[in-house]
C-alpha cells in the first residue's frame, strides 16, 4: 500500500498560493493581511512601493486595476480588501482557501 503524500502536512501547506500586492502606507493592505493571518493563510506579499515595474506587473495581472491591495488566490483575481472581506462575509473565502 502507498501512503498518502498529504500525511503530516498542515492546512497551510495544502492551501493554494496567495499573492497580495501592497504598499507600506496602505491601511486596506494591512486589513487584508490581517484577515488572511486570522485564517492561517500564508501569503506572498509583493510591495509595489516606488517600483513602477512591479506596479505595472500588478496592473496587468489585475486587469488594469492600479489600487492596492490586489489579491490573488491561485490564479484567481480576488480584487481588493473590500472584495476579500465580502467573500469572507458571504462564506465564500474559506472554500477558496481550502481548494
Amino acid at each position: 500500500m502507498h501512503e498518502s503524500p498529504y500525511i503530516g502536512l498542515t492546512r497551510i501547506e495544502l492551501m493554494p498560493d496567495i499573492t497580495i500586492y501592497t504598499k507600506s502606507s496602505c491601511g486596506y493592505c494591512h486589513a487584508a493581511k490581517e484577515l488572511l493571518k486570522r485564517k492561517n493563510a500564508a501569503f506572498n506579499e509583493i510591495s509595489v512601493d516606488s517600483d513602477p515595474a512591479l506596479q505595472e506587473q500588478m496592473a496587468k495581472r489585475a486587469n488594469g486595476r492600479r489600487t492596492v491591495p490586489q489579491i490573488f488566490i491561485g490564479e484567481r483575481h480576488i480584487g481588493g480588501c473590500d472584495d476579500l472581506y465580502g467573500l469572507d462575509n458571504a462564506g465564500k473565502l474559506d472554500p477558496l482557501l481550502a481548494a
